[in-house]
């Protein structure tokens, strides 16, 4: 009986302690933003109004489990994510409530003579209602945070698709380009502000709504997952990373600036794959199509597989096994005269004419690269003029010779001096 007029007159008191609530949580709390529902009235003021309801209808009905307006309080817990505001000034405001409430509730126990006890534990009720409240405003903040967390990650995919997009030359929309051109080196110019210009209006405007300050240059990453469900790396701030990829990709800004390698080897531990040369920012493209061919060499294990390598440390191999058609065409053409000394022994040769080429030297330089005797290269050396007769004398001969050698050092094929 005591319950059920408590209920009663605690109901009454609803509309005016919500209000009383509200006002002194304002006074408490200035700065808090008032939103209003479709009706003009302070979204605050409804949700104060149906927690108290709720908690007085749970006491009523002495239900073993608390009812919630859910909606409210998960709006208030998103209202927060989206504002990008913690959960703590809204959990402080939850407990000013609860005390404010607890106030006028305990005045009502005591005009109906409610045992101590009993008040004890309608306060243990009320605590763990705030619980609740507080459950379903983490609840919404969640969802928002996720929700926007999904969103940035969306702009900034479609931000690294126009950044990565092909150009024609002329400035022109996307093309689909091969490897053909100089490996971008380590020069230092800069993208100038026509460079920028020519990207589009629309890369600028992508870049300001993921807060991302346009670089002059940049280099790309393309990355090999060491398992299905692998946490994305740790790449800090301002670099952009898509994981949705197969081969997830990412873009380093001012990749040489102070500090920025060492803290990708770090955050890279574990991880696999290649970043490309440094390039203007419209460049960026490019820098992506040399991350690529070093990842698909590496997985043929021609580079070092288990680390995230530099393609700028790789040029001659990225040089020299990527146009595999023409440097084997040239091979045939050039190692024809090897083509009847059998394996063996046409390895050998091989072997000593690339340390020849590569060193200049005599018999005695060229032993000493090779681990053999001298009379032995001079043996060989006498076999590749018979073999290659005046043409070993060629300038361009013998540079074609050295690079489909190296060539094939660099896949196994010959044996490193």
């Amino acid at each position: 009986m005591q319950v059920r007029q408590f209920a009663a007159l605690a109901m009454e008191e609803v509309p005016a302690l919500a209000h009383d609530i509200l006002r002194e949580i304002r006074a408490e709390y200035p700065g808090l933003p008032v939103v209003l529902d479709d009706s003009g009235e302070p979204m605050a003021l409804i949700g104060i109004r149906r927690a108290l309801e709720g908690f007085v209808q749970q006491l009523a009905s002495q239900e073993g489990r608390p009812r919630y307006h859910l909606e409210v309080f998960q709006e208030f817990g998103r209202g927060e994510g989206l504002h990008g505001r913690s959960l703590d000034s809204l959990q402080a405001i939850y407990r000013l409530g609860v005390r404010l409430a607890w106030r006028r509730l305990a005045e009502i126990g005591q005009q109906i003579e409610i045992p101590p006890p009993a008040m004890y534990e309608l306060a243990e009720a009320g605590f763990e209602y705030l619980d609740g409240l507080v459950d379903q405003s983490v609840r919404g903040y969640a969802e928002a945070a996720a929700r926007e967390a999904g969103e940035r990650l969306r702009l900034q995919r479609k931000l690294m698709e126009l950044l990565l997009a092909e150009r024609r030359p002329d400035g022109g929309g996307p093309v689909h380009g091969t490897l053909a051109g100089p490996l971008p080196g380590s020069g230092h110019g800069t993208a100038s502000t026509a460079g920028h210009a020519s990207l589009g209006n629309g890369l600028g405007e992508r870049a300001a709504r993921v807060g991302w300050q346009l670089p002059e240059r940049v280099a790309v990453g393309v990355l090999l997952r060491p398992a299905r469900e692998a946490v994305a790396p740790a790449v800090g701030q301002g670099v952009l990373l898509d994981m949705e990829a197969e081969q997830p990709r990412m873009v380093v800004p001012d990749p040489d600036a102070a500090g920025r390698p060492e803290l990708l080897r770090r955050a890279m531990a574990g991880w696999s794959g290649a970043i490309g040369p440094p390039v203007p920012l419209a460049d960026a493209a490019k820098s992506l199509r040399w991350a690529e061919a070093a990842v698909r060499l590496m997985e043929r294990g021609l580079l070092p597989a288990g680390e995230v390598l530099h393609c700028t440390e790789h040029t001659e191999a990225l040089v020299l096994l990527q146009p595999e058609e023409l440097i084997e065409d040239l091979a045939r053409r050039c190692l024809a005269p090897l083509a009847h000394c059998g394996p063996a022994h046409g390895r050998r040769l091989a072997e000593t004419l690339l340390a020849w080429l590569e060193t200049r030297g005599g018999a005695p330089e060229v032993a000493a690269r090779l681990g053999v005797h001298p009379q032995t290269v001079r043996y060989r050396l006498r076999q590749i003029r018979e073999l290659w007769g005046d043409e070993i004398d060629d300038p361009d001969r013998r540079f074609e010779l050295e690079l489909v050698l190296r060539a094939r050092r660099l896949r196994g094929q010959l044996g490193r001096a």
